[in-house]
């Protein structure tokens, strides 16, 4: 299989401008008002969520649903997306050193320090935010960071703020759940999320690339079907785990590409080359989608 990332998050490809809807956001996330520039008071949430003092740390029972229906394989993660937004999430602050002096006798002492947020680094190597789902889940993954409460589309814009393509959701538990970039982004809009191998207007593009590249040996492109790259849950108590569908780091989308036989490895890299400009240039696919795996594979031969 060929892996290829998608255009905003590729290596060599200009940085891409954060919609405007997003940038506005962004601007104004320190205030009152969520990312459409609505007020968060007056909203019809469950009234713990109108005061975090009173919360009681638990995990936001909508999401705890969705996850267990993702894990029994009568979910989706599209509706994990959706069930965080009106989700209450914790964020990780930790204490950072800003500057130090020098103390008695050679040691050096803490002369300021400050809070910040916490980000990782993926297995792709780009940066993640780790959200937690419960304050217990926090606490277990690291004992020294302080629980901050905030509304998941909150910690979405902060994500984005950060530069962080993705947001985990209890790294290091039994059930951590990503939500990548496209997803990101919708939660940080308040709007639901499509997942690009369910949406028409990506397949659309596949299929236009396929009529523009007039290739003789491309005969088929086609998005594989299913619910996203998978992940690797504990379902059981005694621990042992299995694939989930949904939730994984990615890539979400998978491609499969029929060509004829009789290719070598130059033209095939010339053939995913074309297509992959054409899928970059459209900016639907861009929006959709967070990465690509390739799939070849030749027809059947006929009976």
């Amino acid at each position: 299989m060929a892996q290829l990332p998608a255009p905003p998050d590729g290596g060599g490809v200009p940085k891409k401008q954060l919609p405007g809807h997003i940038a506005a956001a962004l601007a104004g996330a320190g205030g009152s008002a969520d990312s459409a520039g609505q007020p968060w008071a007056g909203r019809e949430l469950p009234a713990q969520y109108h005061n975090f003092d009173a919360d009681d740390g638990a995990m936001d029972p909508a999401y705890a649903a969705a996850v267990a229906a993702l894990a029994a394989g009568a979910g989706s993660e599209a509706d994990v997306v959706a069930s965080l937004a009106q989700a209450r999430v914790f964020i990780p602050i930790v204490a950072q050193l800003v500057t130090e002096e020098a103390g008695a006798h050679g040691l050096h002492a803490d002369k300021e320090s400050d809070m910040a947020l916490v980000t990782l680094q993926g297995p792709d190597g780009r940066r993640a935010l780790p959200a937690f789902s419960h304050a217990e889940a926090l606490t277990r993954w690291h004992p020294q960071a302080r629980p901050v409460a905030v509304y998941a589309a909150r910690a979405a814009l902060s994500a984005v703020a950060e530069e962080a393509q993705l947001m985990v959701l209890d790294p290091g538990s039994q059930r951590p759940f990503v939500v990548r970039r496209p997803a990101l982004w919708a939660l940080a809009q308040q709007r639901r999320w499509q997942p690009s191998y369910a949406h028409p207007a990506v397949s659309q593009v596949l299929e236009e690339s396929l009529a523009a590249l007039e290739h003789p040996a491309l005969v088929g492109i086609s998005a594989d079907a299913g619910q996203g790259i998978e992940s690797l849950w504990d379902t059981s108590t005694e621990a042992s785990k299995r694939l989930v569908a949904g939730g994984g780091t990615g890539p979400e989308l998978r491609v499969t590409i029929t060509l004829l036989p009789g290719l070598d490895q130059r033209a095939v890299n010339e053939v995913l080359a074309t297509l992959q400009n054409f899928w970059a240039a459209s900016e639907v696919f861009a929006q959709a989608v967070d990465s690509v795996q390739i799939r070849l594979k030749h027809p059947a031969p006929p009976h």
